[in-house]
Order: C-alpha cells, then structure tokens, then sequence
C-alpha cells in the first residue's frame, strides 16, 4: 500500500512552502512506500542502501543527490547492520517566485533547475547525480547552512534559504553539464525519452496553470513541430492530451476527498469553462463529475460500513 504525504503535513505555514532536515534510516527506522504532493531533494551524507524507486531499485551512497517529483512512489532499503543518514530538502515551485530570478538576472525558470541535473543518461534512473570532492562538500556547506537557518529562524531567514536553494541548484545543474561534457553523448532515443519525462514532470506540477505549446518550446528550447513530434512518438499522445490527462486524473482526486462544487473542481484543475470540464471529463472518465462522486462516496460508505 503507498501512503500519500501532502505539503500540509510538513509544511505548516502556506506562505512557506519548504522544510528541511538531516536524519538517518536503518532496519527499524525504514520509511513507508509512499508518494507526496511536493518536491523532496535528497542528499546521501554517509553510508548506502537501495532506493527503491517506482516498483524498481538502484544504490545510493555517499554524495548523491537525487529529486523525486509529486506523484512518484519510494522508500528505502538497507542491509541488516547498516544505516543510511541523509539531508532532505521538501518544497514546492511556488519557493521561489519568477519575479525574484527575474530580479537576479536568472533567464531559467526554478522548474529548469531542479529537473534538468538530474537527467544522466548513463544511469538507468534519471533523478541521481554523484558528487565528489570540492563539489560535495559544496552542497553539503549549503544544505547545512540551510537547517541552520530554518531552525533557528534568525531575522531574513527566509530570504537566506531562498537564495541559498537557488545557489544549489544552480550548482547541481552545472555539476550535470560538466558530466555530460566527460561522456559520450546518448543515443537520440534515449534524448527523447529523457525530454519526455522532463516535459511531462513539469505538466504534472503546473497541471492547474495556463500552459501554451509556445511556453513549452521556450522552456525546452524545442520548436513546436520538434515538441509534438516527440512527444507523440513516445507516449502515443499530443501535449494536449497528456495535460487534459493529467488534470482530469486530478480531478477525480479532488471530487473524492472534498464536497467542492464541480465549477470549483475546474478552476483548481484549470479549467475557466465549467461546461467544457464537464464534457471533457464525461469523455475521458465515462460519467459526469457529479456521478464519479457519488459512485466513489458509494464505495467509501461501504468501506465504511464493512469495518
């Protein structure tokens, strides 16, 4: 069973969507298979385990970093007698608004940092990045100083950790480029796979915002007929119906777990037309957003009842 962790049970205050902290595991401190509704950068300070990582597993040690994204499910496992201590780092996009890396003359969006470092084409997982020497105990100083910070919430705090959390980004995502330049380039298939699931991740974390194909090309730097012809290529559907994929699937997520009306569910979904919503979703899901509630309240209550 995967346990779902959301932003409000880490994050208490709304206005600041981030959190930070060191701790270890072992045998009988081994976290549940679970996903969450925000972004967890990890840092590995010492020891080893595997990471078990959407149904499949891989080492960490030392020294890596890796993002998981909303959505994705994990949990760690370690040999008996052995433990593993790391720095988990849990924020949201919204940490860090445009309007700041405007300010600092950064041309990225916060999206492009911390999806594009963890995108090696030699690993068979694409969110692992291992560092060594100068370049770990850089990110180590930074995410130290981090928690130093958030604890002891000093005046300006927040503005340190802001800047502190760009920095680190900046820093993995040259720590990628300099990787990339020592190998030899991957295979045009595996490019594609990888801007696919880089496009994708970054659908599933602004489903509810106004996405253009331009706006996607810019960020990706991609023309628009080099996009779509990739993206149909690898997962059989245009740009578009991945994003109405996603939102609906969000969609049916809320309608089970809130009494929102439906014109409310749409807008959070990003949907302005509550007509067109509801058409879509009959569509995609086979019956109108009231009936899926009422069916889905239906199973809860004999859930319910059976317990």
């Amino acid at each position: 069973m995967v346990n779902l962790l959301r932003q409000s049970q880490f994050m208490k205050d709304k206005q600041i969507p981030f959190t930070i902290n060191r701790c270890s595991h072992h045998e009988q401190n081994m976290p549940t298979v679970h996903s969450h509704d925000f972004i967890e950068l990890v840092y590995v300070v010492s020891g080893q385990a595997e990471h078990v990582f959407e149904g499949e597993s891989y080492r960490i040690q030392a020294g890596d970093v890796f993002i998981i994204n909303p959505g994705e499910v994990h949990t760690y496992r370690t040999e008996p007698g052995t433990s593993i201590e790391i720095i988990n780092c849990l924020f949201t996009p919204e940490l860090i608004h445009e309007s700041l890396l405007k300010e600092l003359g950064v041309s990225q969006s916060m999206d492009y940092y911390y999806v594009h470092p963890f995108l090696n084409p030699r690993e068979r997982f694409h969110h692992r990045l291992n560092l060594m020497g100068q370049a770990s105990n850089h990110v180590l100083t930074l995410l130290e100083t981090m928690i130093a910070e958030w604890e002891q919430h000093r005046p300006g705090y927040l503005t340190i950790i802001k800047l502190q959390m760009l920095q680190l980004l900046i820093l993995l995502s040259r720590c990628y480029a300099d990787s990339i330049n020592k190998e030899k380039k991957s295979s045009r298939s595996a490019n594609h796979t990888i801007l696919v699931r880089r496009i994708t991740g970054f659908l599933e974390r602004h489903f509810d915002k106004k996405m253009t194909i331009p706006d996607l090309c810019d960020l990706f730097n991609l023309s628009s007929r080099q996009l779509n012809r990739v993206f149909k290529q690898e997962t059989n559907q245009t740009v578009t119906e991945r994003i109405h994929e996603i939102r609906i699937d969000r969609a049916k997520q809320y309608l089970a777990e809130s009494d929102e009306k439906v014109i409310h569910v749409a807008q959070r979904v990003g949907y302005e037309d509550p007509a067109f919503f509801t058409q879509l979703f009959r569509r995609k899901v086979g019956c109108s957003p009231g009936q899926y509630r009422d069916l889905h309240g239906e199973v809860l209550d004999n859930a319910q009842e059976v317990h």
